[in-house]
């Protein structure tokens, strides 16, 4: 046995058996396979190790920002020791609990996803004819080894990559593996040179299924070397693409880690050079300060309350027939900048359908959704009236066409069609079903011969018997055009019959040209009365002398629905691109008509992406956007190319061949009903419906949640800055406010319980309400976000600083006059003003939350649309009101009860906040208003940029 090239179909047969070792008729001999399966090993794909549980549960604290709640429990756990290790370390307990949390949310949404190349090994058949030692016996798929004589028939799985040598009306649907939609109709024919994979006539591949007629073939590859294989090797090589939001969260968890040590580091510095440590007491508090400042600064609800939030959006997408698997991807399909998309199936219904009806008497356009009874049909523009000449003529080609046919329907509950064989054959079918010809048809003819189709004849016959005429018999045939003309002698007009001269051959030509060009697939239906009743031999002598009626135009239709969200996401400033292994002529015509590239009138072909050095390649990807007789490496390629130029890229498909693309892409996206076992494993998100107008959809509910988690980082951050500046300052300006004893030690401004209870109170609650917040602007009447925006821009970060400076000038403020001394002259208690400045920094938090909402509309803008967040907010000052006028808790949080005129004063201090966002509101609304008037790009919404 000696090595074959890539491609075998260029070899003749007797060549590949004779570089194989193989004989025709008698096949391998048992001890020769045996020997062969020893060396190559079976014919099985390689399995990816299965990753362990405990595995699973690491990754899930793989994150930054746990990483800094971690080393907050450390802190937290030392200060408490040194304290005296008093009771429970209730701060670290809170901690560990959300860290807890966080990670059992990421394990249960997870835990579906499964190996994709296992599922690649359940796509093969099980057992497989083969001949050996002259016989035919049935053997198990991993046994099949090269040189292998392989029997196929219809409804087989083809169990490894062969090279024919016989075949009769053979044809193979290989969409799995190519994209190509139609079954192809395989030729044991030697090619002059190597062809892209789907024009690989000869040959048959592992993994793809026989939809009519038998063969006989060579067995050229088995296993990973076979092209299945391949796709499962593409696999194994490609990396999972970290999404943006995992990105930029790690980025805003390295950002806050490194905040919480320098202010850490200065406020400790501070308090030794103002202050000194003279006692462990000093030293303990000193401690307490960083614990305090660290729980402070680190939001430690983020990771919990973001994937909480993300999972209401898995939610809210699975009712809309989009089922997420990975948490972090819905919001990246709304900051998708392109979608890669299949065209079988997913931008088309998948189902072949008869287009148009060409005939002497008139051409019918016939209307109607795939394989539904539904359908118009129309001459001249108008309704095709029942029993006129045209609908006569249309009626005999229709059901000429299904008398020539091993279709089989099956009506549904749904009164649509399942198909059973050929779905070009079924759309004769189909047809009839909508013409309303179809039980005349049935109850009328009966099939007593047949001559079946083969592709050296691309004919097939059939002798039926007219029960109307007393059983005589007529010859019916369907094919090619071209190929039928030849066999005629005269054609049918309307009711009478006319000699076929060059005339109507040059008209019937130019016919078949026309509908080639709008992409339809030809086939024309001819037929010769016989004067007998009982079946003359079957032969091709039968095909001559025929009368022309007639041919349809076949095509994949388009899905309605798609054209609509093709629109909207182009409004959207996403950029639609089909990547099919279908024909050329067909992908243009179908993205055409889908508005997908009005200006591409061809597509091109992954020939000629092979004829591009990378540059020109990267160049193409970038300014064309259908793609046609595309190999899986073509689909990587073009997602690579892509992502090189900072796209967003979301990659649909059905196919075992867009698994590799669909697990490179930042998003891949696989069809539910439709999609192949693989895909949908290797894919972030499924569309159970296969429509395309769910991923806008989807979109659409991406972009709302960005916007939703980008209001409650704002909320998050604003308030710890808050915290955190209260404290610093607070230290810093505690002899002006005076905030000391009167030896002249230091007085925190807050206790650290005191702050973790408003970490536990605000940061909770209001920002997962926030994350609910409904749509207030048309988030898809704007560009996606570059992946160079951040989801914490400057701009945020301004208002961050701003509103953390005005919330602990209000609690400071507030501290100071209720203490004597200081620049405000009090004479209240130490813990009278601490309940006070620590109520205004609760109640100020919640005020920031109802601002946070919109970064530049206000407040007031649908302000009671959020009834979870009125509810948060309603409960959080309530358990406010309990710490301060309850003695238990009182006695826990160092607080005392406050009067009405207290309470009316921290409340009057904590809308500050309210009023200083609002002001800045309104100076960035004005400063949009001036950029806009002088052509100047803006940030239009929170988070979205408008670029130029």
């Amino acid at each position: 046995m000696r090595s074959l090239p890539d491609d075998p179909s260029t070899l003749e047969p007797g060549t590949v058996l004779a570089l194989l070792g193989a004989d025709p008729d008698v096949g391998l001999s048992g001890a020769e396979a045996a020997r062969r399966l020893a060396v190559v090993g079976p014919n099985e794909l390689d399995a990816t190790p299965a990753v362990p549980t405990w595995r699973k549960v690491a990754q899930q604290f793989r994150d930054p920002l746990v990483y800094l709640l971690f080393a907050a429990i450390a802190v937290s756990v030392a200060a408490w020791a040194v304290e005296g290790a008093d009771g429970l370390p209730v701060d670290a307990v809170v901690i560990a609990v959300i860290v807890v949390l966080n990670a059992v949310l990421g394990f249960v949404q997870q835990a579906r996803a499964e190996d994709a190349v296992a599922a690649l090994r359940r796509m093969s058949a099980t057992a497989a004819t083969v001949v050996r030692d002259g016989q035919q016996v049935r053997i198990p798929t991993r046994e099949l080894v090269p040189g292998d004589v392989l029997l196929l028939a219809e409804g087989d799985t083809v169990a490894a990559d062969a090279r024919l040598l016989r075949a009769a009306a053979l044809t193979v649907s290989e969409a799995a593996l190519t994209g190509e939609s139609q079954p192809v109709l395989k030729d044991p024919s030697t090619l002059p040179a190597p062809a892209p994979l789907g024009d690989r006539l000869p040959m048959v591949f592992d993994g793809t299924a026989v939809a009519q007629g038998v063969g006989r073939a060579v067995v050229t590859a088995t296993g990973m070397a076979t092209q299945m294989g391949q796709v499962a090797h593409l696999l194994h090589e490609t990396v999972d693409t970290p999404t943006p939001l995992q990105v930029e969260i790690a980025r805003v968890g390295r950002m806050l880690g490194t905040a919480v040590v320098v202010i850490a580091v200065v406020v400790v510095a501070t308090v030794l050079v103002f202050f000194g440590v003279d006692s462990t007491q000093d030293a303990v508090t000193t401690l307490l300060l960083g614990v305090s400042l660290a729980v402070a600064a680190v939001p430690e609800g983020l990771p919990a309350i973001l994937s909480v939030v993300l999972a209401l959006g898995v939610q809210r997408m699975a009712t809309h027939q989009a089922v997420v698997k990975r948490l972090s991807s819905v919001e990246t399909l709304g900051s998708a900048s392109v979608i890669c998309t299949d065209k079988t199936g997913t931008l088309t219904r998948g189902e072949m359908t008869i287009g148009r009806v060409v005939t002497a008497a008139g051409e019918v356009v016939v209307a109607g959704a795939g394989y539904r009874p539904e359908g118009t049909l129309e001459h001249d523009g108008v309704p095709l009236e029942p029993g006129s000449a045209v609908w006569r003529q249309t009626a005999l080609v229709v059901g000429g066409g299904s008398l020539t046919n091993d279709a089989v329907l099956r009506q549904e509950a749904d009164g649509g069609w399942a198909v059973q064989g050929d779905p070009t054959e079924a759309a004769f079918l189909v047809a009839e079903v909508k013409l309303g010809t179809r039980a005349l048809r049935e109850g009328r003819f009966h099939r007593v011969g047949e001559i079946p189709f083969t592709s050296e004849r691309r004919l097939m016959t059939s002798l039926a018997a007219d029960a109307d005429r007393a059983g005589r018999i007529a010859v019916v045939t369907k094919g090619a055009p071209d190929v039928l003309l030849e066999r005629c002698t005269h054609v049918q007009v309307g009711d009478s019959v006319e000699p076929l001269d060059e005339g109507w051959r040059a008209r019937i030509l130019a016919d078949v040209e026309r509908l080639s060009d709008e992409a339809f697939r030809t086939l024309a239906v001819a037929y010769r009365p016989l004067a007998v009743t009982d079946p003359p031999p079957v032969d091709e002598s039968l095909e001559h002398g025929l009368v022309y009626t007639g041919m349809v135009g076949i095509i994949d239709p388009p899905r309605e629905e798609a054209a609509t969200a093709i629109r909207e996401a182009h409004r959207a400033g996403v950029r639609v691109v089909m990547i099919t292994g279908d024909h050329p002529r067909t992908a243009a015509r179908i993205a055409r008509d889908l508005g997908i590239a009005p200006d591409e009138p061809v597509a091109v072909t992954g020939a000629e992406l092979d004829a591009l050095d990378e540059d020109g390649f990267r160049a193409t990807v970038r300014r064309r956007s259908v793609y046609a007789r595309v190999a899986p490496q073509h689909k990587l390629r073009i997602v690579g190319a892509l992502q090189a130029d900072r796209a967003i890229v979301a990659m649909t498909g059905d196919g075992v061949n867009d698994a590799p693309a669909l697990k490179a892409a930042a998003i891949g996206i696989a069809m539910g009903r439709t999609g192949t076992e693989v895909t949908k494993e290797a894919a972030d998100m499924i569309l159970a419906d296969d429509d395309f107008a769910t991923i806008v959809r989807a979109v659409r509910e991406g972009r709302g949640i960005f916007l939703n988690i980008r209001k409650f980082l704002r909320y998050l951050l604003s308030s710890n800055m808050g915290e955190v500046l209260t404290v610093f300052l607070g230290v810093v300006l505690s002899g002006v406010i005076g905030l000391t004893h009167g030896d002249g030690d230091l007085v925190l401004p807050l206790l650290a319980t005191q702050i973790l209870w408003i970490n536990l109170l605000t940061d909770s609650a209001p920002a997962l309400a926030m994350g609910m917040d409904a749509e207030t602007d048309d988030v898809m009447g704007r560009p996606p976000r570059a992946p160079t925006d951040r989801v914490i821009d400057a701009r945020m970060w301004r208002g961050v600083l701003l509103i953390g400076l005005v919330m602990a000038g209000a609690t400071l403020t507030t501290l100071d006059l209720h203490l004597p001394g200081g620049l405000l002259e009090g004479t209240q208690s130490l813990d009278t003003a601490r309940t006070a400045a620590f109520t205004v920094l609760v109640l100020a938090q919640l005020f920031n939350a109802l601002s946070s909402r919109s970064e530049t509309s206000s407040a007031g803008h649908r302000l009671f649309v959020n009834g979870w967040l009125w509810l948060a907010l309603a409960g959080s000052a309530l358990l406010q009101v309990a710490v301060v006028h309850l003695p238990v808790l009182n006695e826990a949080f160092s607080t005392t009860p406050l009067t009405g005129s207290q309470w009316l004063l921290c409340v009057l201090m904590a809308s500050t906040v309210l009023w200083a966002a609002e002001l800045r509101k309104v100076a960035l609304r004005a400063a949009a208003r001036g950029a806009s008037r002088r052509g100047s790009p803006v940030d239009a919404a929170p988070g979205i940029a408008l670029r130029g």
